[in-house]
């Protein structure tokens, strides 16, 4: 079941504004705040509990700009985003915004990332 999205530079610097919106509102702190306690500094830990909570938060955001539930709107969303931060710098620093609450820290170019 796949649709088509009409998904511009501008609705996606509007859902990325929301994603980190939802990220930051008490509630969904709350549950990040323990999800990176779980996994302490540990990276592995990091992807298992704090990525799907982040995911989860991203989800029920991105229904609103017509992405479908569940993992098939979340990897849309992520196709649609990779492809306009190339074009839209905007695009590209809220993404980076959003990847900094699972991966903090990371740089960009790492020569560990070869490594994994």
């Amino acid at each position: 079941m796949s649709t088509t999205i009409n998904f511009t530079a501008e609705a996606a610097k509007a859902a990325l504004a929301d994603v980190l919106t939802a990220l930051e509102a008490p509630e969904n702190a709350l549950k990040l705040a323990a999800a990176k306690n779980n996994s302490g500094n540990e990276m592995l830990k990091t992807m298992q509990f704090v990525f799907p909570t982040v995911m989860q938060i991203q989800t029920e955001v991105i229904k609103k700009y017509g992405f479908p539930d569940g993992r098939e709107g979340a990897v849309q969303f992520a196709q649609f985003i990779r492809s306009l931060e190339k074009e839209d710098s905007d695009v590209a620093k809220l993404h980076a915004q959003v990847r900094d609450y699972f991966l903090p820290g990371a740089p960009a170019n790492s020569s560990t990332d070869a490594s994994l």
